[in-house]
């Protein structure tokens, strides 16, 4: 269990991120079309998972801004935004906000991916949303960096996941 804080308070997750050097945990999730995708699909890619509470949220919505940006300078990366915010409320948001350099998935259905990658939240405001998170995958999937952010409002550690896969 990781604990960290929303807002100032403590908050808990139902586990902690997988180990660097292990594999990946498979999942499956909901794209925007309603459609499934599995860690499988992204296999020979290298992957940026970005994983926040939801796009609803100034910090989350900065996180896809930042990372659809990093995403357009990066060839062989896929940038994943992972919240459980309905399939709907995420496309919404990309086409408004012009992104098209990351995909957004889905944890709405089962929270499988939240108890797998130990980030669902136990308690606090945000409790069963997904923990401010970014976890680096290579092409192999095998993960390479993690960062479970302390503070839920404060934004990831861009440059670390960037550098990470460089790094690779």
């Amino acid at each position: 269990m990781a604990s960290i804080t929303f807002g100032g308070a403590t908050a808990n997750t139902v586990g902690n991120l997988p180990a660097v050097n292990t594999q990946a945990p498979d999942f499956n999730l909901t794209k925007l079309d309603l459609s499934q995708a599995s860690l499988s699909d992204y296999q020979g890619q290298k992957l940026i998972l970005n994983i926040f509470p939801s796009i609803g949220t100034g910090v989350c919505a900065q996180s896809v801004r930042q990372f659809n940006q990093e995403a357009a300078k990066l060839d062989g990366v896929k940038v994943l935004c992972i919240s459980k915010d309905l399939p709907f409320a995420q496309k919404s948001f990309c086409g408004a906000e012009g992104i098209e350099n990351v995909e957004m998935l889905s944890d709405y259905k089962t929270g499988a991916f939240g108890e797998s990658y130990g980030v669902t939240l136990l308690d606090s405001a945000f409790e069963t949303l997904l923990s401010r998170s970014v976890v680096v995958i290579d092409e192999a999937g095998k993960v390479l960096y993690t960062e479970q952010v302390p503070e839920t409002g404060d934004e990831p550690n861009y440059k670390a996941a960037l550098e990470a896969l460089m790094n690779a």
